[in-house]
């Protein structure tokens, strides 16, 4: 489950796990274990929820973070 940064229109931006990517044809984008990116909870969400659903329309763009795998790829870069 890939983790992802997501910035949201006018908020502050949101960390969480996603099943997939959003596609094209998406219109929305369900967010587990939202909070922000100190680890705190979100000030607008009650403290018990563990799953989000945003419209795409409100989102500016999505990071995704590097997972366990990705970190642990050695590659040789020339200086």
């Amino acid at each position: 489950m890939p983790t992802v940064l997501i910035h949201i229109a006018n908020e502050d931006p949101v960390v969480g796990e996603i099943e997939t990517l959003p596609g094209p044809t998406d219109m929305l984008i369900t967010v587990k274990h939202p909070r922000r990116k100190d680890g705190k909870d979100i000030h607008y969400l009650d403290a018990n929820v563990n799953t989000v659903i945003w419209p795409l329309s409100r989102i500016t763009f999505i990071e995704v973070m590097p997972g366990v795998e990705e970190e642990e790829i050695i590659s040789f870069v020339r200086e």
